[in-house]
């Protein structure tokens, strides 16, 4: 069974890294479903919404699939514009660290840690995946001392790239302004930051996507085969873009069947 409380967790009680304010916007969290038992895996769940809101039907009813299938899951609000790069990506670094660093408390595996994110959603969820480090041993903050490297990323219909003719402008706009500098435009393009210590991966996109084309699923699923990260990649013929479990769509529905299958074979539940 979920957890009824859904505790709401901030990442930095103290006040985010470059925090503008002191709203909920401001400060990045947590929404927690944990399920009983011992040795399972945990899903942070990143909901889209072109790096300006959080789509909500793509964060707490994920979380309850995931809950149904006996997995753990956490809802992450992270900063969206009017904070730009690298807010959001501190953020969900953040939260990988902190669900690693109380796995054994709740009784997960910390070896067993991975992102979900769903459009921009999914670009944050592909620069965890690229962008991780290992942690600093000797920080002060226990937080800081895990790595923020998940264990697997599920990426569904995810923005990739950040240069034309597929990016999705709003997203860039909102993640980088108006006129970011190139190098910028480089790193955020998340096609060309796999390298064969990205983790395992699992996407799906609709192959007549309007608002973020295929086109991004296909070329993040090339530079996993170039680096040799083992990856499975489902394109359905027809879908709006942001169908989140896509229950209206029998067809598209079933990629959370064929995602409960790739996750138990990583063991991320009995």
């Amino acid at each position: 069974m979920a957890g009824s409380e859904n505790e709401l967790i901030e990442l930095w009680p103290g006040g985010a890294p470059r925090a503008e304010g002191s709203t909920e916007e401001d400060r990045p969290a947590l929404t927690a479903y944990l399920v009983e038992g011992k040795g399972s895996g945990a899903v942070i769940v990143v909901p889209g919404g072109g790096y300006g809101m959080r789509a909500n039907h793509e964060g707490e009813p994920i979380a309850l699939w995931l809950n149904s299938i006996g997995i753990s899951a956490f809802v992450l609000r992270y900063r969206v514009a009017p904070y730009r790069y690298p807010s959001a990506l501190t953020d969900i670094q953040r939260a990988v660290r902190y669900v690693r660093h109380r796995a054994s408390e709740w009784g997960m595996d910390t070896g067993k840690i991975g992102v979900l994110g769903f459009s921009a959603g999914g670009h944050l969820t592909a620069t965890a995946g690229t962008l991780f480090d290992r942690g600093e041993a000797d920080a002060d903050d226990p937080v800081d001392r895990q790595s923020s490297r998940p264990d697997l990323l599920v990426l569904c219909y995810p923005v990739i790239t950040m240069q034309p003719p597929y990016s999705n402008e709003g997203s860039k706009k909102n993640l980088l302004g108006s006129e970011p500098e190139e190098h910028l435009v480089q790193l955020m393009s998340m096609e060309q930051q796999v390298t064969e210590d990205t983790p395992p991966t699992f996407l799906w996109h609709t192959s007549d996507d309007a608002g973020v084309p295929v086109e991004n699923s296909l070329m993040f699923a090339s530079a996993l085969s170039r680096a040799g990260v083992p990856f499975d990649l489902h394109v359905y013929e027809h879908g709006r873009h942001g169908l989140g479990l896509a229950e209206e769509d029998k067809h598209v529905a079933s990629w959370t069947s064929v995602c409960e299958l790739w996750l138990k074979r990583y063991e991320f539940h009995k």
